[in-house]
């Protein structure tokens, strides 16, 4: 089986090549993102941590394909974590992201 965060840069390398998309770091892990906004990464336990619109991380959660992401205790509705390596399934998952990424600033919100 291939090690969590070997799996997410097997996917998300080519995803380098793209304009504005690129290696950052979040939480002291290294991450995804686009247009300045973070995308995803996958944290040390092997979880995929991905930012989504609040809508599709709760249709996630709800279906039992996803966990919430509350680091600290605090629940981040934008963000959802999957906690079995799936290749197939992260893969369209950060690509969700960054079309969600690339699309318009909510009323309200910064960026990101």
């Amino acid at each position: 089986m291939t090690p969590p965060a070997a799996a997410f840069w097997a996917i998300a390398e080519p995803l380098l090549e793209r304009p504005g998309v690129e290696r950052s770091t979040m939480m002291g892990h290294e991450c995804l993102r686009a247009g300045g906004a973070f995308v995803g990464m996958a944290d040390g336990s092997g979880r995929l941590i991905v930012k989504l619109p609040a809508e599709r991380v709760e249709e996630l959660i709800l279906a039992g394909d996803a966990e919430e992401f509350a680091p600290a205790g605090r629940v981040f509705r934008e963000w959802a974590q999957l906690p079995v390596v799936d290749e197939p399934r992260w893969r369209g998952l950060l690509e969700e992201a960054l079309a969600f990424a690339a699309g318009p600033t909510r009323p309200g919100q910064p960026p990101g």
